[in-house]
């Protein structure tokens, strides 16, 4: 293993020029979830040049490259679409002017998730220009839809993929390997009132009004949840408030709260929706926005996490940081749901997601291509 992670290394450091380029080239197209099609042909474009054995690009717009027809199926997935910039006066650089300023590269999805998409990527060209293959078949996902629905751009790659026996989800993890996160559920509340001339609120009755006390009840549950399980404690925030009435002197007849729910490995749906509704109270219509993602675990002894830290310690030296994401991935789907053997790992810092000034080090979407390019190896031999 040692020569070839040498290889590796003098083959990806040969190739640093051109991983800086396929990442600004692809940080440089739009992506948003649900318009992923330019970004998925040039991602396409790149894996036939690096000699993927087979490219095919879901209806969606997911790209699946597979190289080999090996005895263990792996799966690496990272997501192309972003979400949107925002104010653009609170950027410094272009958000899609891609600028390589010391080793850094600036722009929207660098580092959510562009960078593990490179990265990926180049990894299955090292795998093919090195001659890496062994019995395995591995799959480098480049998902489309994770933004708005996470688990919907995988299922859609799993039915061209069939099941695979472990997967890799890139996202932003500082190059520590992640052995679970939280779940979701979004969820929208409903209040009715009566529509009356604002000049005469006595004589309706204000939606608002009538969800004020419901967004006091999730501010003072979020408040009193307690951490009982590894992945800390449960959240519920109020992320959104609309209302409508006939026009801006109207007392509106309708408001609408969106709520976020962060759940841990031990919540179910059930429970969790049975909370909600009794926070919203009799005056509150509850409905789901966004399906149930369960979070997961790995445990601590699994065979896919110590074929991991082999593989870090093999291509770095030294033993990895192993950790848990607070947040949600299309580990909900691949483990959260189908029990797959999953784990986290990819270039960057969870601080630059969804801000600003979003960057990513190139150095580290340079080891992260390594990471990948060594673990079907080590895990082919795993039982």
């Amino acid at each position: 293993m040692t020569s070839e992670s040498t290889r590796i290394r003098e083959k990806a450091g040969k190739e640093r020029s051109n991983l800086i380029k396929f990442l600004r080239d692809i940080i440089r197209i739009e992506s948003p979830s649900g318009g992923e099609k330019k970004v998925s042909g040039r991602v396409c474009r790149e894996m036939k040049e690096a000699g993927f054995d087979r490219v095919t690009v879901s209806d969606s717009g997911s790209v699946i490259g597979r190289i080999g027809k090996g005895r263990k199926k792996i799966l690496f997935d990272a997501h192309i679409d972003t979400v949107g910039i925002g104010n653009i006066k609170n950027w410094t650089h272009n958000p899609y002017g891609a600028v390589l300023k010391k080793g850094t590269v600036h722009g929207r999805g660098a580092c959510d998730d562009k960078g593990s998409v490179a990265a990926m990527v180049f990894a299955g060209k090292l795998i093919k220009e090195l001659g890496l293959e062994d019995d395995y078949t591995l799959y480098v996902s480049a998902s489309a839809l994770e933004e708005e629905a996470e688990g919907k751009g995988i299922r859609e790659v799993m039915k061209i993929t069939g099941r695979p026996d472990c997967v890799i989800i890139g996202e932003p993890s500082g190059l520590k390997i992640i052995r679970g996160h939280k779940g979701r559920i979004g969820v929208k509340i409903t209040t009715k009132g009566r529509s009356i001339h604002a000049s005469t609120p006595e004589k309706g009755i204000n939606a608002i009004y009538r969800m004020t006390p419901l967004v006091k009840s999730v501010d003072a549950a979020n408040r009193a949840y307690t951490c009982n399980s590894i992945l800390g404690r449960s959240t519920i925030c109020v992320t959104g408030i609309e209302s409508g009435g006939a026009s801006h002197n109207t007392v509106p007849d309708k408001c609408i709260a969106r709520l976020d729910r962060r759940t841990t490995e031990k919540e179910t749906k059930q429970k969790v929706m049975k909370e909600i509704k009794n926070l919203a109270g009799r005056n509150g219509k509850v409905e789901v926005s966004n399906r149930f993602f369960p979070a997961w675990v790995m445990d601590s002894k699994h065979p896919m996490l110590k074929a991991a830290a082999k593989t870090y310690k093999t291509m770095f030296g030294k033993k990895p940081e192993i950790h848990l994401w607070p947040f949600c991935t299309n580990g909900s789907y691949t483990m959260g749901e189908k029990g797959i053997p999953t784990l986290g790992f990819g270039p960057g810092k969870e601080k630059f997601c969804h801000v600003p000034d979003e960057q990513i080090s190139v150095d580290e979407v340079l080891r992260a291509a390594m990471f990948y390019a060594m673990f079907p190896k080590i895990m082919g031999t795993c039982t």
